[in-house]
């Protein structure tokens, strides 16, 4: 082989290689729903909900001749729908919608079945829609569920902000429907987000009962409305801590989110306590790690010269009743990506890619048949 052959031979080799070292994810059976969190949809504090640092959509597949403003580490042929619904408001009313778009997404497509990823609330709003779809077409019509930072059992930070006082929560109220309103239309109630996300009934004489416990009680991980369920925890640290959050930390509240109870022992918000030491990898900024695992802990596994994985992490077993987890469920930091609760929806300064990582988690859908 004369030396321009050896060259040429050297260079697609290299090129091959490249690529297939991001290779990227398989095309997922079914479609796949993501679920956006309080104050989403598509903007959020002016960037694209669930996209990169520049405002792609991690589900855009590269399904274009020189397409570029796409997400190259999914299959070209990927299906997927940014859903929609209501940015401030609870989660019975977020649920129902969210199995609407998926209902009309379903009959407009011909789809039969659809996997959801929710971020935040939108980890809480799937399970409702689940549930929803399952009385309507009288079967399973989620195969895989992953939830990122979501608060199952509630958020310190929910409480906080109704325990500031009506002068206070009235404002907060009225810039959430004049935001919401705005980006998506009308609808907005910021106290009713805000009571979902508290894990006991915030108020006994306001006629309705709200808060985490109640909605698991009825939502619940269930194989009759998804046949798998699992969980993404996240825990801002050093260099992935996100200066807004962190400032709102240090000045006003510092939640302490790895001590074991199963109920709310300490009156934060959130089940579970503190163990008394703050500003220990314990929370992303919004959410307590005692508060995100739902069925199996996901573990992200990033590569630098590999197609980033997701894993299960089998030592720490099953949430199947969010109401009940064991102590280490509660308390253990294993597994736990090193992001701010807004990290992993596109918001800037992180440290990770956002394409590659929900390339992963299609990736594992796929393992899982969905």
């Amino acid at each position: 082989m004369n030396f321009k052959k050896r060259n040429l031979v050297c260079l697609i080799a290299l090129l091959v290689f490249a690529t297939g070292v991001h290779a990227g994810a398989r095309k997922t059976v079914y479609p796949v729903v993501f679920a956006h969190g309080l104050a989403g949809f598509d903007n959020l504090l002016g960037y694209y909900y669930f996209g990169n640092d520049y405002g792609t959509f991690v589900g855009d597949p590269c399904d274009e001749l020189l397409e570029t403003a796409c997400n190259g580490s999914i299959h070209s042929g990927q299906k997927a729908l940014a859903a929609s619904v209501t940015p401030f408001q609870s989660s019975e009313v977020r649920g129902t919608q969210l199995a609407d778009r998926i209902q009309n997404y379903m009959t407009s497509t011909g789809v039969t079945k659809v996997n959801i990823i929710g971020h935040s609330q939108g980890g809480i709003d799937a399970r409702k829609a689940a549930a929803v779809l399952r009385a309507r077409y009288g079967r399973q019509v989620v195969h895989v569920m992953v939830s990122v930072s979501s608060p199952h059992r509630g958020s310190p930070m929910a409480k906080y902000i109704l325990d500031l006082g009506p002068g206070v929560t009235s404002v907060i109220d009225a810039l959430a429907k004049i935001f919401g309103n705005t980006i998506y239309g009308s609808g907005n109630d910021g106290v009713a987000a805000a009571k979902q996300l508290v894990y006991n009934d915030y108020s006994s004489t306001d006629g309705v009962t709200t808060g985490m416990k109640a909605f698991n009680n009825n939502y619940n991980v269930d194989a009759n409305t998804a046949n798998y369920w699992g969980s993404i925890i996240t825990a801002q640290d050093s260099l992935n801590t996100n200066p807004a959050l962190f400032l709102l930390k240090e000045g006003f509240y510092n939640i302490d989110g790895d001590g074991y109870c199963v109920d709310d022992c300490d009156n934060d918000g959130a089940a579970g306590k503190g163990d008394g030491t703050r500003g220990n990898g314990d929370d992303d900024g919004v959410v307590g790690i005692n508060s995100q695992q739902m069925g199996n802990r996901l573990q992200y596994n990033e590569c630098a010269l590999c197609f980033d994985t997701i894993t299960v992490n089998t030592g720490l077993g099953y949430v199947g009743n969010l109401n009940a987890p064991t102590s280490a469920q509660m308390t253990s930091k294993s597994s736990v990506v090193s992001q701010d609760h807004l990290d992993v929806v596109g918001v800037p300064p992180d440290t990770f890619s956002e394409e590659e990582f929900y390339a992963s988690i299609l990736e594992f859908i796929v393992t899982k048949g969905g």
